[in-house]
């Protein structure tokens, strides 16, 4: 078989030598796109073709573009170009329309309600439709996740919404560019305590105990440290916070290993089940509306299979789009209930989806959006999180907040495909909230790591 070469070197943006001209290989005036031949070098084409245009409109003038790339070097460039325009995203954006370059694809996720969307797609049929065949691994901790996203072995996964801040900035792991493509859930967190401790509400009593996380960079991580630093207790000093995968968070509480844990469901809602555990405060109480987790892939993924991650983006979307309606819940705990997917009671699943539940003190409660799947990944979300890394140590210096949400969040992205599934889109990429009653105020970050009166000691 022939291969047209991707893009001459007349039409190399990145070549100070020669000039831009934004012309198929041949030498003749079309796309790449255009141009007859395998559909391998279509996309290579096309892919470079996107980048020479987006240079071209940055330096329409070729004596501008020639200074900056003679003044800087190529590779200088490419990167400062790649870190202020979603470069792999809008080369997907080229693609979508493509059949996928890879149908046959590995998933990660982690057996928790937060997955939702992403379980549901695989028995619903929302990958089929879009051509893929997807195969759901569940896997039992997110150090593992992390690792077999490293490795290529999963192509996309679900993650905890912080994570991919984390691997990008290459803390706790090689450092590899991810993205957040959408989140996948908002709520449907609490804070669950042993039944021993129904007499010790106030946190000002929990001085000593040990409590439970799923991961370091996770939103309950950060949300428990807020919450017990709120009410004066020291999260690194007065009591031990321990991470645990979330499948041994009721194990571990039955044990008495921890006094409680701030987890995902189901495992909170199965600790009262389980008549060992209740519910001490839902984690909407602590920030309502607070993402939890996301739905990523690698740039590298992007970059390589546009049109399969815009299918797999279209069908995460739209299981996301159902997920968020009410009436389907307790259908929607149906096909995930079953052991390869959550292997929980389908009762302990309908309480979280459909926020009719008992705490474990006697009331049954009615909460809607106990759990909810808003998929916006809002950049100002993203920036609450790397202030707190900041505030507890997990990063050391100066972030460019902004630059690093805006590279790890596809907001645009998650916008187009929400509007392409029934959604109305929103508007805007860093609104405001409010946690445990502080504005957070996304535009002035450094000013909000230094409000608190506990943070972590050098």
């Amino acid at each position: 078989m022939s291969r047209l070469p991707a893009i001459d070197r007349r039409s190399d943006p990145y070549d100070a030598d020669r000039p831009l001209m934004l012309r198929c290989a041949c030498g003749q005036d079309h796309a790449p796109g255009d141009h007859p031949t395998t559909a391998t070098s279509v996309e290579e084409a096309s892919r470079d073709f996107v980048e020479a245009s987006l240079v071209k409109a940055l330096f329409p003038h070729e004596p501008l573009r020639r200074r900056f790339l003679q003044a800087v070097g190529a590779s200088t460039a490419r990167a400062a170009i790649a870190s202020l325009l979603p470069v792999a995203s809008l080369q997907a954006m080229a693609q979508e329309q493509r059949p996928p370059e890879k149908k046959d694809l590995k998933i990660g996720f982690i057996a928790i309600t937060c997955a939702t969307p992403l379980i549901m797609a695989d028995p619903l049929g929302f990958y089929k439709k879009e051509g893929l065949n997807v195969q759901l691994n569940k896997t039992a901790g997110w150090a593992l996740i992390r690792d077999k996203m490293l490795s290529r072995e999963h192509d996309a996964s679900h993650f905890l919404s912080p994570m991919p801040l984390a691997i990008s900035m290459g803390l706790g792991s090689t450092q590899v560019p991810m993205k957040v493509a959408t989140i996948q859930n908002t709520n449907g967190q609490a804070i669950t305590l042993h039944v021993k401790h129904k007499d010790k509400r106030d946190p000002k009593q929990w001085k000593g105990m040990k409590f439970a996380v799923p991961f370091e960079y996770s939103m309950h991580n950060f949300l428990l440290r807020y919450y017990l630093a709120e009410h004066g207790v020291n999260p690194d000093t007065d009591v031990q916070i321990r991470v645990t995968p979330p499948p041994e968070m009721v194990a571990n509480l039955r044990a008495g290993n921890i006094d409680g844990f701030l987890g995902p469901d189901p495992f909170n809602q199965r600790a009262v089940y389980d008549e060992v555990g209740f519910i001490h405060i839902l984690s909407k109480e602590i920030w309502d509306g607070h993402p939890c987790c996301a739905f990523g892939v690698s740039e590298a993924f992007i970059q390589q299979n546009p049109a399969s991650f815009a299918a797999l983006y279209r069908a995460v979307i739209n299981a996301s789009f159902m997920a968020s309606q009410p009436k389907d819940r307790e259908l929607i705990a149906k096909v995930i209930a079953p052991t390869q997917y959550l292997n929980q009671p389908e009762t302990v699943i309908a309480q979280v989806l459909t926020g009719k539940y008992a705490d474990g003190l006697g009331a049954v409660k009615n909460v809607p959006d106990r759990a909810n799947f808003d998929p916006v990944p809002w950049q100002s979300m993203a920036v609450w999180m790397l202030t707190q890394m900041k505030r507890w140590g997990y990063v050391k210096g100066e972030i460019d907040y902004r630059q690093i949400a805006e590279k790890v969040f596809l907001l645009t992205d998650a916008k187009r495909q929400m509007a392409a599934a029934g959604w109305k889109a929103p508007e805007g990429a860093y609104p405001r909230f409010k946690v445990m009653g502080k504005e957070f105020d996304p535009a002035r970050p450094e000013a909000y790591v230094k409000s608190f009166a506990i943070a972590k000691t050098a």
